[in-house]
């Protein structure tokens, strides 16, 4: 059997806005989070040893990341490389330029030729040898419509008529990949893609709509033993009844909020020639806590929220706080106290939010019912309005024409009207 680890998203640089410098090395404290996932994914290929490491795309947030996250990058990569371990890094839609061409924060890798490490930046298909046996493995990165197709081919075409034109494109390439593949060797398919039968995380806010959608027929292949893909942010086998496996190990850091309740992690698999058992290892991230609270009904609206800050445990964690409150309410918020309730967070944000008095219940006659007829709901209305009790007759005369559908239309009417369109 060949060991294989499988990681993706690994997203070093992202959410420094979440963390504070740590005194004492100098380091944003989410960056040292997002390193230490990665150094923890590092160990456990080099504790079993695995055989090969799978690198899922997007490295960081995007091409040109600063040196120093670069550098500690290739830190955790060069512990494989040591080891002699080989490792393939797919490019991802992080890693390319805007204009998706080539992936700018991979390609050194490749320019200066590390050993054992390639860089999967093309559709390729890629025989290694490994420990303990040969493994094929074709790199599918991440495509735009620049990567397959010409302007005058997408000159006047909808997006729904690009992406079909891709697809169409893609498949002869991919094809012949699996043509020239070795029957007798286990095979891997590494792509940073959308598959269409995905649950997306925080990745549908990361310009994921420059991409397309690869339908499942293209990944299901019996070609293939084992599909790594890389991208979505949820852990997830798209293929849990059927072979191959389809498996997205997720991102291996929560990058925002959009992610709090999800599990992150990597793949370990066990690989031969018709076979891939494969199993997800959780890793101990740093939790994301969100706390809403509603107090415009409160008399005490700061004691509430205090009260809901002492439920929660908001210890190392990176907190936001919402809460609801009327205008009047505002006067009796003390941020400096809510902020000392949330002193043990690793970071946190407060949000108050206005509650407009326009979307409460202004004619308490009305009371919950869902529905009620037009004409005894202006009359309620008007009932509650001594402002225009002068009107209120003219107001509902109007109104039945505009039930009824009349045309006709007097100078009152009209002002009429006009006074039924700002209720």
């Amino acid at each position: 059997m060949i060991k294989v680890l499988h990681v993706s998203d690994i997203h070093l640089g992202s959410g420094l806005s979440q963390g504070r410098i740590n005194p004492e090395t100098g380091l944003n404290t989410r960056l040292e989070d997002f390193l230490n996932s990665l150094g923890r994914c590092i160990d456990h290929a080099l504790s079993e040893p695995v055989d090969l490491v799978l690198f899922g795309g997007d490295a960081f947030p995007d091409a040109t990341p600063a040196p120093y996250i670069q550098q500690a990058f290739a830190t955790e990569f060069r512990r494989l490389v040591e080891a002699q371990i080989p490792t393939i890094l797919l490019v991802g839609n992080h890693d390319q330029h805007s204009q998706g061409r080539g992936g700018a924060s991979l390609s050194l890798y490749r320019t200066l030729g590390v050993p054992g490490v390639i860089v999967g930046d093309t559709i390729a298909t890629h025989r290694i040898t490994t420990a303990n046996g040969e493994v094929q493995v074709i790199t599918l990165p991440w495509l735009t419509n620049s990567s397959l197709l010409t302007r005058p081919e997408t000159e006047g075409l909808s997006l729904e008529e690009v992406n079909q034109l891709l697809l169409k494109k893609l498949q002869p390439i991919l094809e012949a990949e699996i043509r020239r593949l070795d029957p007798n060797i286990p095979t891997i398919l590494l792509g940073h893609l959308m598959a269409d039968r995905a649950d997306l995380g925080a990745e549908r806010f990361l310009a994921v709509g420059k991409g397309f959608t690869i339908p499942m027929s293209f990944l299901t292949r019996p070609e293939f033993d084992y599909v790594a893909l890389g991208h979505v942010h949820r852990h997830q086998n798209l293929n849990p009844n059927g072979n191959p496996p389809v498996v997205y190990p997720g991102s291996i850091e929560r990058v925002d909020f959009s992610e709090e309740k999800e599990q992150k992690g990597y793949v370990l698999i066990n690989l031969a020639k018709g076979q891939a058992d494969w199993e997800f290892c959780p890793l101990p991230v740093r939790p994301f806590l969100t706390i809403n609270v509603d107090v415009s009904d409160q008399d005490n609206p700061q004691q509430a929220i205090l009260s809901a800050i002492e439920q929660q445990k908001v210890s190392d964690a990176v907190v936001r706080l919402k809460y609801k409150l009327r205008s009047q309410q505002l006067e009796s918020i003390d941020t400096r106290s809510l902020q000392k309730a949330l002193q043990f967070a690793h970071s946190y944000t407060i949000y108050p939010e206005l509650v407009s008095q326009l979307a409460r219940p202004r004619v308490p006659e009305f009371g919950d019912k869902v529905s009620l007829d037009p004409m005894e709901a202006l009359k309620t209305y008007l009932s509650n309005r001594n402002d225009l009790q002068d009107l209120s007759e003219e107001m509902l005369e109007a109104a039945e024409k505009l039930l009824a559908g009349e045309t006709g239309e007097t100078t009152n009417s009209v002002e009429s009207k006009e006074q039924l369109n700002l209720l």
